[in-house]
């Protein structure tokens, strides 16, 4: 039985905000591991995202006397926030993210990108995953922040220090490429051996 199923999400936020130290092993056994696919999703080293991971861990045992537990989930939320923002703060720290700024009218046209995007449920997972952790550092983190945290361009352009312009360029390049890989690999899938 795991922990989270012994402790629900409310006990633990309540033990973590009164700074009982039993918690450290039951969150870390409750999340560890969606959220090291949170860091990995931003940092391919491993030994990157496990110094990552501890660095955020750290975070939320000195910063969980302030989380205010609102409603399920909540508690996974800002964890997942706290492994992203520590995730942005290591790759400040080791480069600028290769964020370069476009020129939008030599931008390729990605009106066809569409059409493939719509073969996601086709695609498996973890191939998926793949695909966009083999994005280039800066449309990756752009395309992780827009498309799956559901940040906006300017919530991303706040946050990496960039122009919004660059935010959206980045995230038009993450697209067309990932739409490349997506139709390879359907077309690849398709042909008879």
């Amino acid at each position: 039985m795991s922990d989270l199923q012994k402790h629900s999400e409310r006990e633990l936020a309540e033990m973590l905000q009164r700074g009982d130290a039993s918690v450290m092993g039951k969150l870390y056994a409750c999340y560890a591991n969606f959220l090291t696919a949170v860091c990995s999703r931003y940092i391919i080293d491993y030994e990157d995202t496990r110094d990552v991971l501890q660095e955020s861990f750290i975070k939320i045992f000195t910063k969980g006397s302030s989380f205010k537990y609102r409603e399920e989930g909540s508690l996974k939320a800002w964890l997942r926030q706290i492994v992203v923002n520590e995730s942005l703060t290591f790759l400040k720290k080791k480069e600028r993210n290769n964020l370069v700024e476009f020129d939008d009218r030599i931008m390729p046209d990605i009106s066809d990108e569409t059409e493939e995007m719509n073969i996601l449920p086709k695609i498996p997972t973890d191939v998926l995953y793949q695909m966009i952790r083999a994005l280039p550092p800066g449309n990756r983190i752009v395309f992780n922040l827009y498309a799956i945290e559901g940040r906006t361009h300017k919530e991303i352009a706040e946050l990496l220090g960039i122009q919004e312009t660059t935010s959206i360029s980045q995230l038009s390049r993450a697209k067309k490429m990932l739409a490349k890989r997506i139709k390879k690999y359907i077309t690849e899938k398709q042909e008879p051996r």
